[in-house]
């Protein structure tokens, strides 16, 4: 029997990485741990050398200073043209910048408005010829670009079928891409350049990456080197640019081996490269490559725009050189996350690739390399079933440390002298949990942890952690440390006013079932309960059983209270009791963690700076209407939400400010009007602390007759007034100090 069940164990644990591997069902956790693998090898093995070859023309904060703030006239980006190739000589420019509107000049508008007076703006005209200027800065940009390698980039929409601008000619027709067996990411849509720009005769490429939206992180480790729209082929922005710098070479696919024209129809369906003049670059099902990072951002030269624009730039520098024209300015959001920075310039992003191209280090995740897996881990998952028994647990544990160090010098060879990449974490993952399962059933420790453990933690996290952590009971800590954690604090609104209403039994009654459903949340979301205050709760997440989605999970939970405590309005109101109302405040950061107290009582609890901002950010959730209120670092750990900005403050007790939010719920299921909402928000607090007022107050008015008006529109309009009274002077930093809980 023990026998069958160790089997059992054993084949069970397979079938779900298996069905993970064939995408049947995505386990987040699998696909979290391979991704840390693979951001692991790409960062041990990075060259860490500078590519002289490329060279990035950046819009840095500099040169935003000296040439006036984004969107550039295009007048400087045919300067910049015309300088690079005349002046630096360089060998191709690709454009990580998207020029699909027309730029109106002043000195355009003025001839437009005087189309009455032919007279004067015929005047106007003459006098503008003679100081230099021009009608159009795209005609200008166009002349720069034409007949010159230069290739434009542009955005191919996969969930906006929005069509801006025109399509350079495709790669490959319809036609002939009906024939090519690739499961291309299709888009519905496109922004793309001006059409006086692109009929210039030059290409353009694609420099967006829908496979980031696919991982589970949004970590830029591929990115497709085509892309289809209405059945044609178009190349991505590294593609083309690595294309036209090398004269444009013949190019082609790659299927079994065997090279095939953009012209022929292949017999094979195994594709596994694309061919690029003597260049093979490996690909997967999806057109994709994986980006071959060579260090972290600054792997390739940076020359500031404007001192391109001004020809102060090293000549020595940009000489043959690939450029890539982008930005690393934080201000212009095209900062990517990749496995080597989480703030890395997505231009950069394009340049490694290129590089990788042309040095031939893309590596490769062979169509077999799943099958492989799976054989390997079906292996190892029958001989853990049928040697574990028969074996002392010393002799296991070796076995286990051969499985894994068999896996993993597997992977790093064929990484390192064939760039192929096969799954690491995964296969580590399963060998590792299938043996602690497999040692755990055959010693029986948890029965003897459980009790310790339930004894130690059962007042204070729910049963289904406690269960957990009995797996390991050695791991689990009741001394004090430091750890990253979230803690929340909520109350309830008026309940001075609502107990003097009720009786002592009633008001007895009232609290303990407020308490039951918001308790029973907080567990659910694997929070622990530090205590109850009254009518407050105080709980936090990440301990004692660390959760890497500990502000997640807060956040649910918080959003889950406000839904249980208006559950509670019929049957409330059935007893004659008051509804409630709770305000909640979230926070995420360092804490300690552990027993405190003394030697007659002690408690489990969270101590810290960042514990008393939770507290004072509940406080705050009434001064701005909202019932949730949570800081900048738990925004950060949950990027999937989306948040209204409420304000930057100083609370009671510190200096430092701090930017607070009100959650709205997920990005992706958030409706519409409320995202053109926020959009006008933001607006309306940029134009609130550059000390706009008239604009400001416009904005928040506008939006207080919206349908949808909020406590926090008349909070800032409340404020305007006080402001025109009293200016908060050129230095004001746009921070409001609280002088209250």
């Amino acid at each position: 029997m023990h026998q069958i069940i160790r089997y059992a164990i054993s084949l069970v644990l397979f079938a779900l990485v298996v069905v993970h591997l064939n995408e049947v069902v995505r386990i987040d956790f699998l696909e979290q741990v391979e991704n840390s693998s693979y951001d692991a090898r790409v960062r041990a093995t990075m060259t860490n050398t500078v590519d002289p070859a490329i060279v990035i023309v950046d819009i840095d904060e500099r040169s935003m200073t000296a040439e006036g703030y984004w969107p550039w006239e295009r007048d400087k980006f045919a300067q910049m043209v015309d300088n690079l190739f005349e002046h630096y000589a360089v060998r191709a420019v690709g454009f990580d910048v998207l020029f699909a509107e027309p730029q109106r000049s002043a000195y355009q508008e003025m001839l437009e408005r005087l189309a009455p007076r032919p007279d004067v703006r015929a005047l106007l005209e003459d006098t503008g010829s003679q100081l230099g200027f021009t009608a159009s800065g795209e005609a200008k940009l166009a002349a720069a670009i034409q007949n010159r390698p230069v290739v434009l980039g542009m955005v191919l929409q996969s969930t906006d079928d929005s069509r801006i601008g025109q399509l350079p000619e495709p790669l490959i027709s319809a036609e002939l891409a009906a024939s090519v067996p690739a499961n291309f990411i299709v888009a519905e849509g496109y922004s793309a350049n001006l059409p006086e720009l692109q009929r210039m005769g030059t290409r353009a490429g694609f420099f967006d990456n829908p496979l980031a939206r696919e991982e589970i992180d949004g970590v830029f480790r591929r990115v497709p080197l085509m892309q289809k729209f209405n059945g044609a082929i178009y190349g991505s922005l590294a593609f083309e640019l690595t294309r036209i710098a090398m004269d444009s070479p013949d190019y082609g696919f790659v299927f079994d081996g065997q090279f095939l024209s953009a012209d022929e129809a292949p017999s094979a369906q195994a594709l596994e490269a694309v061919a690029l003049g003597d260049h093979e670059i490996p690909v997967d099902g999806e057109m994709a490559v994986m980006v071959p990072y060579r260090g972290r951002q600054g792997s390739f030269p940076y020359v500031s725009a404007t001192d391109v624009i001004h020809q102060t730039a090293d000549a020595s520098v940009l000489r043959d050189a690939i450029v890539l024209v982008g930005t690393s300015a934080p201000g212009l959001l095209d900062l990517r996350n990749t496995p080597v920075g989480s703030a890395f310039a997505g231009v950069e992003v394009h340049a490694n690739i290129i590089s990788g191209i042309l040095e031939d280090r893309v590596k490769y995740h062979p169509s077999y390399a799943t099958g492989l897996t799976a054989v390997m881990l079906f292996f190892i998952a029958v001989m853990m079933a049928w040697v574990f028994p028969r074996v002392s647990a010393a002799t296991a544990a070796l076995m286990g440390l051969a499985f894994l160090g068999a896996i993993a010098i597997i992977a790093l060879l064929l990484w390192s002298r064939f760039n192929v990449v096969v799954p690491l974490g995964l296969p580590l993952a399963f060998t590792l949990i299938l043996f602690l399962l497999h040692l755990l059933y055959g010693y029986f420790v948890e029965s003897r942890g459980k009790r310790e453990v339930t004894r130690l933690f059962g007042q204070y996290v729910p049963p289904e952690l406690v269960d957990e952590m009995a797996q390991n009971p050695e791991d689990i800590s009741m001394e004090g440390e430091t750890r990253e954690l979230t803690v929340l604090f909520s109350d309830v609104r008026g309940f001075t006013t609502i107990s003097e209403g009720l009786d002592s039994r009633e008001l007895s009654q009232l609290m303990n079932e407020f308490l039951t459903p918001l308790t029973r949340v907080i567990h659910e979301h694997r929070g622990t309960i530090d205590k109850y205050m009254g009518d407050a709760i105080m709980s936090f997440w990440g301990a004692p059983l660390d959760d890497p989605d500990h502000a997640r999970n807060a956040l649910l939970a918080a959003m889950d209270m406000l839904r249980a405590v208006r559950a509670l309005d019929d049957s409330f109101a059935a007893r004659g009791w008051p509804s409630l109302k709770i305000g909640v405040g979230l926070n995420t950061g360092p804490m300690s963690v552990g027993n405190m107290g003394s030697e007659f009582r002690v408690a489990y609890t969270v101590m810290g700076d960042a514990v008393n901002l939770g507290s004072r950010l509940e406080g705050q959730t009434k001064n701005y209407g909202v019932e949730i209120i949570v800081s900048e670092s738990t925004r950060a750990a949950v990027p999937e939400f989306a948040y209204r900005e409420l304000d930057r403050i100083r609370v009671k007790g510190k200096q430092e400010p701090v930017t607070i939010y009100e959650p709205l719920g997920e990005k992706d299921v958030l409706p519409a009007e409320i995202k053109k909402d926020l959009a006008r928000y933001r607006q309306a607090l940029r134009l609130f602390r550059s000390q706009a007022w008239d604009q400001a107050e416009a904005e928040f008015f506008g939006l207080q007759q919206s349908g949808q008006p909020l406590p926090i529109y008349r909070l800032y309009q409340e404020r305007i007034a006080h402001y025109r009274a009293n200016p908060p002077g050129d230095d004001w930093d746009g921070v409001y100090t609280h002088t209250s809980k």
